[in-house]
């Protein structure tokens, strides 16, 4: 069974969620940007992957076409672990994180759906697991810089049944209202994205102790300044967590080192896929971390993250959501959590194939 094709799909769907857009890297987000990864075998079985993109699309597709898929048509799809350290090794010197890794895992992810359609199983079951038929999930809102508005989503988050929720805001007042509107019984977390020096972060950290957070996470920049995070940690007695930014098992393997977190956040669409999220949840066990996916998702990385919670032995993490309501979904209703939690899918491989109706109307 050899690749014979490796193709992908820009789709972008628009979405609401009762704010001005705001985004990263210098750009306001009016849609939800997913790059989907498409491999065919030479009998015919399709798998699908996603690769990290939002605003870097065009630099990933890139990756996948010219530096990717010239190495890897006409290997043994089956192959998948030799394929991600081949890649890995041949493609080091244009970099070991970032760019080229985002669409490594695409691939990565796509061999792995191949995998379970070609045996007939769910990816859970590939991996050893099925215990876990449903996961909980936490709404994770988008940045707001607005305490009323925050505070109306945090309800409307509550009243839909949701028990975590996490901000992406940077102020006191926002963090204040978030914890007044859902009340003391509901966890808050808090994600920064990388925004301050270590000493503005222990300032700040101090700040929203009074508010109770479940987790403050990636605080400092750069967000590899894990001896940074474990001072904060330390000094602060606020749980951390970090990890959406890591690539390689091997910068997870210094996090912890470091002492780092409590929350592991490998995101399977930029980590290096299902392949390496493997050794980050086998390090995050070993180092006493919980596993926390970054899966803000809604094609085949949430469906590969889903399966990966789902195929552990022990207690499970959290699902992530972003509280936003898309105007069509690649992967129907597993993308919307039932009485707080998602359904893992049965079917072979990802357990379903992107929507091609919406790829049809919301492909670039």
């Amino acid at each position: 069974m050899k690749i014979a094709r490796v193709d992908s799909h820009s789709i972008k769907v628009p979405f609401t969620f009762d704010g001005n857009p705001t985004g990263y890297g210098g750009r306001n987000w009016t849609t939800n940007n997913i790059l989907l990864v498409r491999v065919e075998t030479d009998n015919g079985i399709v798998g699908w992957g996603e690769a990290f993109c939002y605003g870097c699309t065009d630099a990933v597709r890139a990756a996948l076409h010219n530096m990717i898929a010239p190495i890897v048509v006409g290997e043994d799809a089956s192959n998948i672990a030799r394929l991600s350290y081949d890649l890995q090794q041949k493609l080091h010197l244009f970099g070991r994180y970032g760019i080229t890794i985002f669409a490594l895992s695409g691939l990565d992810i796509a061999l792995w759906d191949i995998a379970g359609k070609a045996a007939g199983l769910p990816l859970v079951q590939l991996l050893g697991g099925s215990g876990h038929a449903r996961l909980p999930a936490y709404a994770s809102l988008l940045k707001y810089r607005d305490p009323e508005r925050v505070a109306a989503r945090t309800r409307l988050a509550v009243q839909q049944g949701y028990r975590h929720i996490k901000l992406h805001e940077t102020e006191e007042p926002e963090i204040k209202a978030a914890r007044e509107a859902a009340g003391g019984d509901v966890a808050i977390m808090v994600d920064t994205n990388c925004p301050w020096t270590p000493e503005q972060a222990r300032l700040m950290t101090l700040k929203l102790r009074p508010y109770d957070l479940h987790w403050l996470e990636e605080p400092i920049f750069p967000p590899e300044d894990f001896a940074a995070i474990a001072r904060l940690r330390e000094g602060t007695g606020v749980a951390m967590a970090a990890g959406e930014n890591n690539c390689t098992s091997f910068q997870f393997r210094d996090m912890f080192a470091a002492g780092a977190v409590d929350y592991a956040q490998p995101s399977v669409t930029k980590v290096g896929g299902v392949t390496e999220f493997l050794k980050v949840a086998t390090l995050a066990d070993a180092a006493g971390v919980t596993l926390m996916p970054h899966s803000p998702y809604f094609g085949p990385g949430f469906l590969a993250t889903l399966h990966l919670l789902a195929a552990r032995g022990g207690p499970g993490g959290m699902i992530e959501r972003y509280h936003m309501d898309l105007e069509a979904s690649l992967s129907g209703d597993l993308v919307n959590p039932v009485d707080g939690g998602f359904v893992v899918p049965t079917g072979p491989g990802l357990g379903c194939d992107p929507d091609p109706d919406v790829m049809k109307t919301y492909g670039d």
